[in-house]
């Protein structure tokens, strides 16, 4: 079985076929999709699906591009959501410097705010980077955030930051990406880094492994992630299935 530990099934580009979305990836033995809900509409929407499909569970957070948005009431918002058996972490978080929507300091003060909060209801939590990571890995260490763990999202990173986020209690977390034939430094970590830290995703409907690259994603397409992780590692695709489901529903908390 296959688990894709970050998806947005809650986007538009689903409005139409969500059902049939979910359908496929089970047909492709997807035993679980965590819905990332990062702002109101789309925390919304991720409970709704948590409610409607049991193989579905959600992670609620803010995202850093509309942190500037973030209100402490969404904040209470997300606290009281989150006592949901289903909602099973925080995030997704982080900072991202691509974009300049929100300016760095409130991207850090909110940043700061989730994983106080991650650390008052016990979830671990799950971090966006984009151009931001050396900030990403100081604010994690000073809010002591290994004491939750987490998991470094469709990550892009070099083996030192890899092996950095991992001794702070971190799993590291790979997509399409990997995937892509011009992907030589995500080839190259994931070679080296132990199983027990691997996760695998989607990021649908983004990021879209080959041979599918830029068309719609979806959780059915997690196999591909695995498969190129088997071929990287040199072991069986169904190593990689197993080990990565094993990760995800320890980290998560899910039993069954």
């Amino acid at each position: 079985m296959l688990f894709d530990t970050h998806a947005h099934l809650n986007a538009i580009q689903y409005d139409e076929d969500v059902a049939e979305v979910i359908e496929r990836a089970r047909q492709e033995n997807v035993s679980h999709i965590v819905v990332v809900g990062f702002d109101r509409e789309t925390i919304t929407r991720a409970m709704e699906l948590i409610e409607q499909y049991e193989m579905i569970y959600a992670a609620i957070g803010w995202h850093p591009v509309d942190a500037i948005d973030m209100t402490d009431a969404d904040l209470d918002w997300i606290k009281e959501l989150s006592s949901h058996p289903k909602v099973v972490a925080i995030g997704e978080m982080g900072l991202d410097y691509h974009w300049d929507k929100s300016p760095k300091d409130v991207q850090k003060e909110v940043f700061r705010k989730q994983i106080q909060l991650a650390k008052e209801v016990n979830l671990p939590i799950i971090i966006h980077n984009r151009d931001a990571t050396e900030d990403v890995v100081q604010i994690l260490r000073e809010e002591q955030a290994s004491v939750v763990g987490g998991v470094m999202h469709c990550f892009t990173g070099s083996l030192e930051i890899a092996k950095q986020c991992m001794e702070m209690n971190f799993y590291i977390s790979f997509g399409g990406p990997v995937t892509f034939k011009n992907a030589k430094k995500p080839k190259e970590v994931v070679k080296d880094i132990p199983m027990d830290s691997l996760l695998i995703e989607t990021d649908c409907p983004y990021l879209t492994p080959h041979p599918f690259r830029g068309k719609r994603n979806e959780p059915s397409y997690v196999k591909y992630v695995a498969e190129q992780i088997a071929e990287i590692k040199g072991i069986t695709f169904e190593e990689v299935a197993l080990k990565t489901s094993d990760n995800a529903m320890k980290f998560f908390g899910i039993t069954r």
